[in-house]
C-alpha cells in the first residue's frame, strides 16, 4: 500500500501532520529522550547518524533511485543532496522490505542557511509531494526506527507546480524564456513564449479566480488569473479570444481564450505569453512552474542481494566519488583491496562506507568480494584480534600461535582476516 504524504502548500491533506510544532522525526527522537532511550549506546548512535545525515551527503540529480539496506545493530540514516528551482515539485517515494513493519522517516530540508525542514513523512511506504519555495539546495534524509532492520528504495523525481497552459502542448513548444533581450536591450523578456496555431484553447494552470480581463499596448487581449495559495498572479497574452469574466472562477485545464498575436506581437507567429507576478516580487520565471516532469529514473543494477556486506576495492586507485554521475569533488583515493561495506546502489554504482565510516560511490565494476583470500598469514605468536582497525579498538579473540589465517583485505596498518572461528576481525599487520 502506497500512502500520500504532501506538504503542507500542495492542498492534499497528509494522512499524519506535518512539521507544525514538531517534525514526524522530532517526535520519534523526543520518544526515546523520555524513554531514556538516548542515554544508551544505540539511542546515542541513532541521534548521532540523524544529525551527520544533515553535514554528510551524497550529490544527486534527478530522477535518481536507489536501493539501501539498514542494520538494525548499526543505527543509520542517509541522506542525498539536490540542487532544486522555486518551481518544481520533489516527488519522494520511499518503500521498506522488512520481516518487520519497520517506520522510516523522510525529511526534506533547505540547506540556505541551517537546515530547515520543509516537509516530513514516515510510513512503511510513503510519498512526498513537496513544492519547492526557494531556489536553493536541498537535503533529502531518510532513517529507520531504532534496532530495525530492511531494505529501502527511494525514487526522486520532480514535477511541474503548474498546468501546462496551451492546451496539447508541452514546454518542447517554448520559443523565447525568461530573461531574453527584447527592444535592442533596452528590457528582457519577463516570461516565455508558447507557440502554438491561432485558435489553440489557453487553459488554466492552475484553480484560481479571473482577476483581469482587458487590453494593453504590450500584451494585446489579456487575462490575469490569480494564484491566491501561491501568491501570485499568472499573466496570460496576445490571445485572439478572450473567453473568461472577470471575477469568474476557474480549475485546471478550464479555457480562458485562444492563442493569438495581438499586442506588439502583431509580426509574429501566433503564440501565448506567459508570465508569472509573486506579491512583493514581480515577474518571476514561469519555465520551472511549467517544466515537464523529469523521466523515471534508471533502474538499479547492482546486486543490491549483497547489500550489507563486505566487499574490497579490485582496481588500482579508485577515487570514491560523492556523486554517482556528472562532474564532481572526488573524496579520497583508495588502494586495491581496501575494504568497504556495500550500503545501497543506483544504477551501475554501489554506495560503499570504509572502515573509518567515509562514504561515496563506486562503479560496479570497482569492487569485488571477498570470497578469494589475497593471501596467508602464518602467526608465529599471539597476536590480538580486533573489531575495529584502530589501536583502541576491543579484542574480538586471539590469534594463536601456529595457526594460519586468510588475508581478505588492507587497510592501513590492518588485515581484514578471517578467523578460525569463521568472523572477520582486524589484525594489526607486523
Amino acid at each position: 500500500m502506497v500512502l500520500l504524504l504532501a506538504g503542507c502548500r500542495n492542498g492534499t491533506a497528509p494522512l499524519r501532520e506535518v512539521f507544525k510544532k514538531q517534525t514526524l522525526h522530532e517526535k520519534y527522537e523526543q520518544s526515546l529522550r523520555d524513554a531514556g532511550l538516548n542515554k544508551t549506546a544505540l539511542g546515542q548512535d541513532w541521534i548521532t547518524a540523524s544529525q551527520k545525515a544533515l553535514r554528510d551527503s551524497m550529490r544527486i540529480t534527478i530522477p535518481f533511485r536507489e536501493t539501501g539496506y539498514f542494520a538494525a545493530d548499526k543505527p543509520a540514516a542517509y541522506s542525498y543532496r539536490i540542487n532544486a528551482q522555486r518551481g518544481q515539485r520533489l516527488v519522494i517515494k520511499a518503500e521498506v522490505q522488512s520481516r518487520q513493519p519497520v517506520r522510516i522517516f523522510v525529511d526534506v530540508f533547505e540547506l540556505d542557511g541551517p537546515p530547515k525542514t520543509v516537509a516530513s513523512a514516515d510510513t512503511m511506504a510513503s510519498i512526498v509531494d513537496y513544492e519547492v519555495e526557494h531556489t536553493v539546495p536541498h537535503l533529502i534524509r531518510v532513517q529507520p526506527e531504532l534496532l530495525r532492520s530492511g531494505r529501502y528504495t527511494i525514487s526522486i523525481t520532480s514535477a511541474p507546480a503548474l498546468g501546462f497552459p496551451v492546451a496539447g502542448k508541452d514546454d518542447r513548444s517554448i520559443g523565447s524564456f525568461w530573461g531574453a533581450a527584447r527592444e535592442g536591450g533596452r528590457r528582457s523578456h519577463e516570461g516565455i513564449d508558447i507557440f502554438a496555431k491561432r485558435g489553440t484553447p489557453v487553459v488554466a494552470a492552475t484553480e484560481g479566480v479571473v482577476r483581469g480581463v482587458n487590453s494593453n499596448n504590450l500584451g494585446g487581449k489579456v487575462v490575469w488569473l490569480s494564484d491566491s495559495r501561491r501568491n501570485q498572479t499568472l499573466y496570460y497574452a496576445h490571445l485572439d479570444k478572450q473567453l473568461v469574466q472577470e471575477g469568474q472562477r476557474v480549475v485546471p485545464g478550464d479555457t480562458l481564450g485562444l492563442v493569438g498575436n495581438t499586442g506588439n506581437a502583431a509580426t509574429t507567429q501566433p503564440h501565448l505569453h506567459f508570465g508569472i507576478y509573486r506579491f512583493g516580487e514581480g515577474a518571476i520565471d514561469p519555465y520551472p512552474f511549467v517544466r515537464k516532469a523529469s523521466a523515471e529514473p534508471t533502474k538499479v543494477r547492482v546486486d543490491t542481494d549483497q547489500l550489507g556486506s563486505w566487499y574490497r576495492v579490485a582496481s588500482k586507485k579508485v577515487i570514491l566519488r560523492m556523486s554517482p554521475e556528472g562532474p564532481t569533488a572526488s573524496t579520497k583515493e583508495l588502494p586495491k583491496n581496501s575494504p568497504l561495506i556495500l550500503l545501497g546502489g543506483t544504477a551501475d554504482w554501489y554506495r560503499v562506507a570504509l572502515p573509518d565510516g567515509a562514504m561515496g560511490y563506486l562503479s560496479k565494476s570497482m569492487v569485488e568480494p571477498l570470497g578469494k583470500p589475497l593471501r596467508k598469514v602464518a602467526i608465529h605468536e599471539p597476536r590480538p584480534i580486533l573489531d575495529f582497525p584502530d589501536p583502541a579498538a576491543a579484542m574480538m579473540e586471539e590469534a594463536r600461535q601456529g595457526n594460519s589465517l586468510s588475508v581478505l583485505a588492507k587497510s592501513g596498518a590492518y588485515l581484514l582476516v578471517e578467523t578460525t572461528t569463521g568472523k572477520l576481525g582486524w589484525l594489526p599487520e607486523e
